[in-house]
């Protein structure tokens, strides 16, 4: 039974219940999935939820006393706010737990990313009593000031390493030297980085920068310059960037990262010019646009999209199966994940599936309602996948057999 991150729940249903008789856990747990079953469809059936990852472990505390029981039901979600809505309104159906009569009413509906918000509230209260003790504050400082705690509180984490909570959907990334460098960039809006923590470069920084444009953003000193020279030869960077001379990116003001930022020089030029970074020779938007689609994607002939991989060719039957399950689909915005036997895992909103593929180890095959992307191509192919099909596809580079609707006419 796939388990539920603490970082994916969203929001947490609790439920008060009371039983005329002596009832334990097992007692309620049961009542709460037998009771519950069928009564909202195969999709919203607790089992199979708790199975993907969905919901997490249903938490009990009743006590006894003259003969009597009340208690706490707590279910985790990550579902949508809709859907977990329905899931919480089925547990006030349930009539009986064990042999005893019983009523279950819903207390609460929490969404625990308000713990996040409280906190950034609190900060903002503590900064800006700061502010008041140390005289009246400009008000457009004070803004900033708040504006820079919320982001900096935003910082994330990818596979270890600190992170702009941007990074995957941007189709650029800034590779830095470590934390406070993310920090100091979040601090000034820029959400697409990631820092290498060290001398040796991680194998998730060479495998990002082959799907994204790169940009090398070094300190302006001696170790900005190894760090630099370690990127170059195990990573595709395509721009690179310094701080001033003996200035750390941690500590450079907004003016100054973004004046590096916009002085970038492609790597090549870089190259050619022995370390000078030149202040005005930059590619041009379309420019990069144009390296980004050449070097990022493997070129296929007239018959690609007809040709899957290697033993993977499809079937009359297969393609008959897919189809359907396509169909079904169209303006759902929802994608079904099968394992092997073609019996549904699971069915979640595309905007959740990157989250679900992640508890889930060896799907069989993943449909969906959209395009199939480079990264979601990824995703499946790390977790096992053999089957991706989706109503379009981008030039991908998979392992995994890549399948849009027009590959099933």
């Amino acid at each position: 039974m796939a388990k539920l991150a603490p970082t994916s729940i969203k929001y947490v249903v609790t439920a008060y219940i009371k039983a005329n008789g002596v009832v334990e856990k097992p007692d309620v747990i049961g009542a709460v999935f037998g009771q519950t079953e069928g009564l909202l469809g195969s999709e919203l059936n607790l089992r199979e939820l708790q199975k993907t990852g969905r919901i997490g472990r249903i938490e009990v505390n009743v006590s006894s006393k003259e003969g009597k029981s009340e208690g706490e039901i707590i279910i985790p979600s990550s579902l949508d706010a809709a859907e977990t809505a329905m899931i919480a309104a089925t547990l006030e159906t349930i009539e009986r737990v064990g042999p005893c009569t019983a009523k279950i009413t819903i207390k609460s509906v929490e969404d625990t990313r308000s713990e996040k918000r409280k906190y950034v509230v609190e900060k903002a209260k503590d900064i800006l009593q700061g502010l008041m003790d140390s005289g009246v504050p400009d008000s457009d400082e004070l803004s900033e000031e708040i504006k820079e705690a919320v982001r900096v509180h935003e910082i994330a984490s990818y596979q270890g390493l600190p992170a702009g909570p941007n990074l995957l959907d941007s189709e650029e990334m800034i590779i830095v030297e470590g934390r406070a460098d993310v920090i100091n960039l979040l601090r000034h809006g820029i959400r697409n980085t990631v820092a290498i923590e060290g001398a040796n470069v991680p194998a998730v920084i060479k495998d990002l920068s082959r799907e994204k444009v790169t940009t090398a953003f070094m300190d302006g000193d001696r170790g900005g310059e190894l760090n630099l020279k370690a990127l170059l030869e195990t990573a595709q960077i395509d721009f690179v960037a310094f701080a001033p001379p003996g200035k750390e990116v941690e500590e450079l003001s907004k003016k100054e990262i973004f004046k590096c930022l916009r002085e970038k020089v492609p790597t090549t030029s870089f190259k050619s010019g022995q370390g000078a970074a030149p202040a005005q020779d930059k590619w041009s938007e379309d420019d990069k646009k144009k390296k980004y689609h050449h070097e990022k994607s493997e070129p296929r002939g007239r018959d690609g999209d007809k040709k899957f991989r290697k033993g993977h060719r499809l079937t009359n039957e297969q393609k008959d199966e897919f189809r359907k399950m396509l169909s079904d689909l169209i303006g759902s915005r929802a994608a079904c994940i099968y394992d092997s036997r073609n019996q549904l895992l699971g069915k979640v909103p595309v905007t959740e599936l990157f989250n679900t593929l992640r508890t889930i180890d060896n799907p069989h095959a993943i449909v969906f309602d959209g395009a199939i992307s480079q990264r979601l191509a990824n995703i499946a192919q790390e977790k096992g996948a053999k089957y991706l099909v989706g109503m379009d596809k981008e030039d991908v580079r998979s392992k995994v057999a890549v399948i849009c609707k027009e590959d099933l006419k």
